[in-house]
């Protein structure tokens, strides 16, 4: 009997008509392998996961390879993104093993857990062999099979312990993770490595804020050159915007095709911050169609974001997404058609399979007239709307989710400041800002009504119904560093209450006696090892993300005690900052804003929509600032309280670490303490 048919999470439910008898992750599956005296075969994967997809039909679905299963194993089917913290544990234990890691994720443990042979995809024949050998192995040789897990527990119990040396995250630290970036930027194609190549959105957020503070060329040219070759690569979609998970080489043309929200989001943060600093045209029109994205493909009807939308479509990757000249040609005519091929890099060879290829963007549109590109968008995505299209991962997920309420709450406060740069408003009411704040508060708003269970948070949701397992640290800091974004946008104090309600949960339940933090609570169910990496990857770690969340409320609550917790958070990690910079970008953002300040801007005025005071504060805004504005003592907003306005006009106080210059009433005298 497959138990996976009441599942919240999309993944598992693509496994429910499966031969093999899967179990959720639950400890009754454990308990039916040690009163059958049989090993757990742990699978763990996810719902946009192409190789996943792949060893489901070769083998999953395959009624003898079922059987196989059935009759030697309980099997265990894991979302990693639903509980990241058996996917952690278990990635520890793979890459001890095997020196890599990656999804699909096979693990073979006793009923205890302890895992003693681990992998990643295996085509059917070697699996097959693979479970015929484990299951003598078990049968036989049950000595060395356990003396195998121990020594895999021994590893990955120190690869995840917390201790070790801490040192303040200096800016010569950070100095010296810019120059190691600098060191492995790829000068031609931009970005880091070669193929594959990821996304540095974590990286690119440092280089920006390292910039900013002490106006290093090198450090804005990596990132703007990075974001214009990332931008005009196939890695994002020219039609509808929005970006795949990673290139396949290392020129950004050809996309591993999934879309996720964490990377859709982080980038958003990255290319409305270069649009903010250097005016430029490519970034904002990218940072525009990356929220329409959001909206579009993404938000889920009553409240949130979807994960994901899968790589596969029908089974063929990129299906939906590639074309030929001929196609070209059969929807925009001959001519429009050609015009379109050489905008988008289309040829006869191709650049991805069959003779198909990527759009890419071959030249420049930013600066010139807008109109024939535009059409010819609009006719392709309306052809491309009729071909089948991706299946999508519609779990909401608290972290992911937290991280795209920031990004669309600093779009709409920069978006607004800048007054219209890089759109087509008209001077009318920008729509991109409105779409982008609702978006922000509407998803906050479900975060704290549909993911907040008596005081602690749960990490995913489902067609508005909240899933069982537990937040995990990330979860707490992203979304805390969320409702301090929308406290920022619309001044109401709830928002700052929340997230300091969550990082206190935080700090009692997650910390640990350095300093630094486990990413499981000491409530939370045990595992055969804790949690605890501090390193960024693909989203900010669970110490970086609380880091961030921690510095900000302590500059809009006022309270030191919170920023002492962001130090001796980052303490723990910056003795790698420097060497592996980027691995620790959102660490190393975060150190910027905390040697920047943070700045604490505070604007009182009457009517926020439109005062060029706070225009201009969250225009020039150092790192990591943060800026509220409302009336003289408004209620719920610690930084307004007993901050009078100086002739009854608009006024500015700007303070760094609680101190505090003179109150000013001219965006002109405003600019100048800002700078």
């Amino acid at each position: 009997m497959n138990r996976l048919g009441e599942a919240t999470s999309p993944y598992l439910q693509q496994h429910a008509d499966n031969p093999v008898d899967w179990w959720p992750w639950c400890p009754e599956a454990f308990d039916e392998a040690r009163r059958r005296d049989v090993p757990v075969l742990i699978s763990v994967g996810y719902a946009a996961c192409h190789w996943c997809h792949v060893m489901a039909h070769e083998s999953f679905a395959d009624v003898a390879v079922g059987q196989l299963i059935n009759d030697n194993f309980v099997a265990v089917k894991v979302d990693r993104e639903e509980r990241p913290d058996v996917d952690a544990v278990y990635m520890a234990a793979t890459q001890a093993m095997t020196g890599q890691g990656g999804w699909p994720m096979t693990v073979f443990a006793a009923p205890d857990g302890t895992p003693f042979f681990c992998g990643t995809y295996f085509p059917r024949p070697n699996f097959v062999r693979l479970l015929q050998s484990v299951t003598a192995a078990w049968r036989d040789q049950r000595d060395a099979v356990r003396r195998q897990g121990t020594a895999v527990l021994t590893a990955i119990g120190g690869a995840q312990a917390v201790g070790g040396p801490t040192t303040p995250l200096t800016a010569d630290l950070l100095d010296a993770a810019a120059r190691t970036l600098h060191e492995e930027y790829d000068a031609t194609h931009g970005g880091f490595g070669g193929a594959p190549k990821f996304p540095p959105h974590l990286a690119m957020l440092f280089l920006l804020r390292h910039h900013q503070r002490t106006g290093d060329a090198d450090s804005l040219e990596t990132a703007r050159h990075t974001a214009e070759a990332m931008a005009r690569g196939g890695i994002y979609d020219q039609l509808a915007g929005g970006f795949a998970r990673y290139a396949v080489d290392a020129t950004w043309t050809v996309p591993h095709f999934e879309k996720m929200l964490y990377d859709n989001a982080l980038l958003l943060r990255v290319y409305t911050q270069l649009w903010r600093l250097t005016g430029d045209r490519l970034a904002a029109r990218v940072a525009r169609e990356t929220v329409r994205f959001l909206a579009e493909a993404l938000a889920v009807p009553g409240g949130g974001f979807a994960s994901a939308l899968d790589a596969d479509t029908d089974g063929v990757e990129g299906a939906t997404y590639v074309w030929t000249p001929q196609q070209l040609t059969e929807v925009l005519g001959e001519a429009d058609g050609q015009w379109a091929a050489d905008l988008y890099g289309v040829t006869a060879d191709g650049t991805f399979e069959h003779g198909s290829s990527v759009l890419r963007l071959a030249r420049d549109i930013d600066d010139v007239p807008l109109e024939p590109v535009d059409r010819i968008r609009s006719a392709l995505r309306r052809a491309r709307a009729g071909r089948p299209q991706p299946a999508r991962d519609d779990k909401v997920v608290a972290a992911w989710n937290g991280l795209a309420v920031t990004a669309l709450a600093e779009f709409a406060v920069t978006a607004d400041a800048l007054g219209g740069d890089g759109a087509d408003s008209g001077g009318t009411a920008d729509p991109d800002v409105e779409l982008a704040a609702e978006l922000a508060t509407a998803t906050a708003a479900y975060l704290a009504r549909t993911h907040l269970v008596d005081g602690r948070l749960r990490r995913v949701s489902r067609d508005g119904l909240v899933g069982a397992p537990a937040g995990v640290l990330e979860d707490y800091g992203c979304v805390a560093e969320a409702f301090c974004a929308v406290h920022q946008l619309r001044g109401e104090g709830r928002w700052l209450d929340l997230a300091g309600e969550l990082l206190d949960v935080a700090l009692t339940r997650f910390s640990a006696d350095n300093g630094g933090f486990y990413d499981t609570a000491d409530d939370a169910e045990r595992l055969v090892t804790r949690p605890a990496d501090p390193t960024d990857n693909a989203t900010p770690s669970g110490l970086s993300a609380t880091a961030a969340a921690l510095t900000t409320y302590a500059a809009l609550r006022g309270a030191p005690q919170y920023r002492a917790a962001a130090e001796a958070a980052l303490a723990t990690v910056a003795p790698v900052v420097a060497r592996h910079a980027r691995f620790t970008g959102y660490a190393a953002a975060v150190g910027e804003a905390l040697l920047a300040g943070p700045y604490e801007i505070a604007v009182v005025t009457g009517d926020p929509a439109g005062d060029p005071l706070l225009r201009a504060a969250r225009r020039h805004a150092p790192p990591g600032a943060v800026v509220v504005a409302g009336s003289t003592d408004q209620p719920g907003v610690p930084l307004l309280a007993d901050r009078p306005a100086v002739g009854g006009v608009s006024t500015a106080y700007v303070c760094r670490g609680f101190v505090c210059d003179r109150p000013v009433t001219s965006a002109d005298d405003l600019t100048a303490q800002l700078r």
